[in-house]
């Protein structure tokens, strides 16, 4: 396991939300980081943590006590935010226009941002990371800190939470050459930063349209497969992508159901040894919040199970089963990924983790 020098000091961007949340729950007790800044709007800047999220706390787990006193900072306070953290995780709600603005100024004032938002993901020069699957995408940050004119700002995203249903799963067959693939997402209504108390209509309820998901679920996937080249990140031009995305009664956790066809067809043995056998940076790093296993494959009939597995190896690891021929296409699985710890918060941790170790916070 990667052990660092010294811990460094993390600032929460966005700390009231849902996310910034989890991130803080996440982050309680790290090994590699403190929590040193709490920044929000400037409605909440001034008041106490405690205060700022008085009933408004949405985890099932308690505010841990550590963070109840601490002042909020307010977000766009840069140059003292930036007296107090060697980095910042970035969870605001804000309009994507003013989000790529504030996490342009964080970097530019020299202070790097690991964004759980979407504002940047097609910045060219800004990778968008599955840790495990292209860590090599950290190459287009020279070219993005020659951008920006800086030394140590920059910013590294997030990809969309739905696409980590199945993703992970597809990418350990790239060899067998996916030609075609065709996924339905299935996802939890905290995806939308929403609980069962504050969206009762969605009790008993599906709904088959979640507003910009299908178009980010085909096009992100090619993004995370491209190549960096010149500096930047060419998405990749296969394989063909289709999605349904549905939104369902389920606290957190997002399944999907997924058809592929393949220019070499894999057996089946071939595809779950894939699966088995599939490693990333962060467990040959042995980062702290890397599932010792990426992807579990499960051999009942009746799993993965979203209330069941979504937490598996604390909530980063990935799931799939179902695994059979198609009459139509040559294989189909159903994925799950916990969406708000590996799809939206502890992803990102994984990311800053993978950063910190590869000296690139420092």
């Amino acid at each position: 396991m990667y052990i660092i020098k010294k811990k460094l000091r993390a600032g929460v961007i966005g700390a009231t939300g849902m996310v910034g949340q989890r991130f803080l729950a996440l982050l309680e007790n790290h090994p590699y980081f403190d929590v040193t800044v709490l920044a929000a709007s400037s409605r909440s800047a001034g008041q106490t943590y405690a205060e700022a999220v008085a009933g408004r706390w949405k985890l099932s787990a308690p505010l841990p006590e550590c963070y109840k006193n601490m002042r909020v900072m307010d977000a766009a306070d840069i140059t003292a935010i930036g007296k107090d953290v060697d980095f910042v995780f970035c969870a605001v709600d804000m309009p994507k226009n003013d989000t790529l603005a504030l996490e342009e100024t964080y970097a530019k004032a020299e202070i790097p941002v690991v964004s759980n938002n979407s504002a940047n993901r097609w910045t060219p020069d800004v990778p968008m990371l599955i840790p495990e699957i292209n860590s090599d995408h950290l190459a287009a940050v020279e070219h993005q800190k020659k951008r920006l004119g800086t030394k140590r700002g920059f910013i590294v995203v997030k990809p969309n939470c739905s696409i980590q249903s199945y993703v992970p799963q597809i990418t350990p067959l790239m060899a067998f050459e996916p030609q075609v693939i065709t996924a339905a997402t299935y996802q939890a209504i905290s995806g939308a930063g929403k609980s069962f108390a504050d969206w009762p209509e969605m009790t008993d309820n599906v709904i088959p349209y979640i507003g910009g998901e299908e178009e980010k679920s085909e096009k992100e996937p090619l993004r995370i497969w491209g190549k960096v080249k010149d500096g930047v990140i060419i998405p990749a031009q296969a394989p063909r992508i289709t999605t349904q995305c549905i939104r369902v009664p389920v606290t957190d956790g997002h399944m999907a159901a997924v058809f592929m066809s393949f220019k070499t067809k894999p057996t089946k043995d071939e595809i779950l040894t894939a699966w088995a056998d599939y490693k990333g940076q962060p467990q040959l790093l042995g980062l702290p919040s890397a599932p010792r296993q990426f992807i579990t494959y499960f051999d009942e009939d009746n799993r993965p199970q979203t209330k069941q597995d979504r937490d598996i190896f604390g909530g980063m690891g990935v799931s799939a089963g179902r695994l059979r021929e198609d009459s139509v296409f040559d294989w189909k699985f159903v994925g799950l990924s916990h969406n708000t710890l590996r799809g939206a918060a502890g992803g990102s941790l994984l990311t800053a983790e993978l950063l910190a170790a590869t000296d690139m916070l420092g």
